[in-house]
């Protein structure tokens, strides 16, 4: 097994097309017409070169089966587009909680988008970390509890995602804005969290740009967006890091409010995302828009701004040092 501070190899099929340095896409709706009908369909309006899916409903429970039909024309359709895809598990989601139910409920959600993802292509499912929910006997903290179910939960998932494949998903650990009892939040919380899944070499990190501000990391300051870079691979290990969510932030450094706003609209401001390109650690990894949309009308306009944005600042960037 790998440790949490080894380097993971990848496989080609774990990995975006090469020939862009850094994909740039958006979260994108499917209800209406499914994955490829309205997905790609989105996806190609907004100019998107990598796309993000929920499987399911996010606020809820239940686990619909797949068209097979359209998971074979989604997946096709990105092989071919050259578009790296990813599935975003349920918000309800939480191994840290102290009901057995909802524990229950969170492993059947979570094997449902790891096979979801698995059958559309995907290369990664984004999980919420999650927090240590009720108090421990006598009162006080959860939080090692919480680590153990964790572990318990998510490594048993972790076995099953082996017997899918090398084409199998990964499982992408997102840290949150670091709201009530979070397990995950400081880029320094990656360290044990990896380490309870026992280093597992297909468990990788979803940097959200919007819970790092609010968690504390100020990417505004100068040196903030590589000192918040050099934590991530410090606590994770090299080559863990698969995914960001570029999201601008509403609040301020430390607010632990998980609002997102348009690049260059909120707090963290432009530049920080120029630097984003520029570490190392970057190199390849896919950049995910979940701003607001609405806000420009809809229909994409606001995500066509902010696609546009970082594809500027791409340009800018000077090339990061392969890793």
């Amino acid at each position: 097994m790998s440790t949490s501070t080894a380097p993971v190899a990848a496989t080609a099929a774990d990995l975006p097309d090469p020939a862009v340095r850094n994909p740039i896409g958006a979260h994108v709706p499917v209800a209406g017409r499914g994955l490829a009908g309205t997905g790609l369909a989105y996806a190609g309006r907004v100019g998107a070169e990598t796309v993000q899916v929920f499987v399911a409903n996010p606020r809820g429970w239940a686990t619909p089966t797949g068209n097979p039909a359209q998971d074979a024309e989604f997946r096709e359709s990105c092989a071919e587009r050259a578009v790296p895809a990813y599935v975003h598990a349920p918000y309800l989601i939480n191994f840290g909680s102290d009901n057995p139910v909802t524990r229950e409920r969170s492993a059947d959600s979570l094997r449902h988008s790891l096979r979801r993802g698995h059958a559309i292509g995907a290369l990664g499912v984004v999980l919420h970390t999650g927090s240590a929910v009720g108090s421990a006997p006598g009162g006080g903290s959860r939080r090692a509890e919480a680590m153990a179910q964790v572990r318990e939960d998510v490594r048993r998932l972790l076995d099953e995602l082996d017997a899918l494949g090398e084409d199998a998903p990964w499982l992408l650990l997102e840290p949150t804005a670091g709201q009530g009892s979070s397990l995950c939040a400081r880029m320094e919380d990656l360290a044990g969290y990896v380490e309870a899944l026992d280093g597992h070499p297909k468990v990788g990190v979803c940097l959200d740009t919007c819970h790092a501000f609010a968690a504390g990391h100020d990417l505004a300051a100068p040196g903030g967006v590589r000192a918040t870079l050099d934590a991530l691979v410090e606590a994770a290990g090299p080559g863990r890091l698969r995914l960001i969510h570029a999201n601008d932030s509403e609040d301020a450094v430390g607010a632990r409010k998980d609002r997102h706003a348009n690049i260059g609209a909120g707090l963290i401001g432009t530049e920080p995302f120029r630097e984003l390109f520029e570490h190392p650690a970057t190199a390849g990894v896919p950049l995910i828009v979940e701003t607001p949309d609405r806000k420009h009308g809809g229909e994409g306009a606001g995500h066509t701004l902010d696609i546009t944005a970082l594809k500027r600042l791409r340009s800018r960037a000077a090339a990061p040092q392969v890793v």
